[in-house]
């Protein structure tokens, strides 16, 4: 019964969160349900992540530190789901809620603004694509831009949708918000910079963990997306899938990327900055290196495909199980 009601959960908070987004009124109100876990990671990183600490004390009050947030934040969500599923039809509610954890709208509205950008120059690209990417957008030409766009596009699927739908679907709402805590606590502290290499050691890794399955599952469902269109697309994308994504220096990141670069035929990876300091990734994919607006909005197309397979299946897992 729970896994069940889950799967409708999940169906319909992709559905609400697809047409309406999460409304501007609401955020202004309330603020947006991270915003909250953002604060608790920053009030433990001030008290805990001191550098007269040593190393290994900031390891362990880093690992404290992510505990305490996963409590808090599973607790609040347990106590949720008791109310929305005692109640009759609160799985409509918990719906609700669940879909502002969920990023498919503003993942799209970002992305379009990218192409959009480009379509008008170059520096309206980078201004742009400074938004969704780490590295230096100064550094990129058009073709790095729209690199930069569609990696970014690929990994959020899989950060931003796929896996909390993954996690909403088998765990319902208490799942949902763990992973959303995990995965927030590993933008903010999960680097390898001198503050963060001990204390955001294991909020980096419960992250690559909870990735795991679902950037792997993500990656299939760009290639069905793409094969409903062009069978050989499909099959692109999963041979690229399977001989590039163990190159990305991330254990997860390289899945979905990997899958869109041989889907649409295109070449992602290559050289690029972050901070000043030249990274030069793996290559995913065989195709065009010179990509342009009209390749981000190709990889806009698949990504509606992909996250409308996802609703469908959520919908027939629900029908069936």
């Amino acid at each position: 019964m729970f896994l069940t009601t889950s799967l409708l959960v999940c169906f319909t908070a992709l559905v609400i969160e697809r047409l309406i987004g999460y409304p501007r009124a609401i955020h202004d109100r309330l603020g947006h349900p991270v915003e909250y876990a953002g604060r608790l990671i920053a009030g433990l990183d001030d008290r805990l992540n001191r550098t007269t600490l040593a190393p290994h004390t900031r390891r362990i009050n880093g690992m404290l530190s992510v505990l305490c947030l996963i409590a808090v934040a599973g607790a609040a969500a347990a106590a949720l789901t008791i109310v929305f599923r005692t109640v009759p039809y609160g799985w409509i509610a918990e719906a609700i809620v669940a879909s502002s954890l969920l990023a498919q709208s503003e993942l799209r509205r970002f992305v379009r603004r990218v192409a959009d950008g480009l379509d008008e120059n170059l520096e309206a690209g980078r201004d742009a694509v400074r938004h969704i990417v780490g590295r230096d957008p100064a550094e990129l030409d058009e073709a790095g831009v729209a690199r930069a766009a569609i990696e970014s596009l690929a990994e959020n699927t899989s950060d931003g949708i796929v896996a909390p739908a993954f996690w909403l679907a088998i765990g319902g709402l208490p799942g949902l918000v763990i992973y959303k805590a995990i995965n927030t606590a590993d933008s903010m502290i999960g680097y390898k910079s001198e503050k963060y290499l001990h204390f955001g050691w294991a909020a980096a890794r419960l992250d690559d963990l909870v990735n795991f399955i679902p950037a792997r599952i993500c990656g299939l469902f760009f290639a069905g997306a793409a094969s409903l269109t062009s069978p050989s697309a499909g099959s692109d994308a999963l041979h690229a899938m399977w001989r590039d994504a163990a190159k990305h220096l991330s254990p997860n990141a390289g899945w979905p990327e990997a899958a869109m670069a041989g889907a649409l035929d295109i070449s992602l990876g290559g050289p690029r900055s972050y901070g000043g300091t030249a990274v030069d990734l793996a290559k995913m994919g065989d195709g065009r290196h010179d990509l342009t607006a009209n390749d981000i909005r190709r990889a806009l197309r698949l990504y509606a495909q992909t996250i409308t397979l996802l609703a469908i299946l959520a919908f027939f897992c629900w029908l069936f199980v």
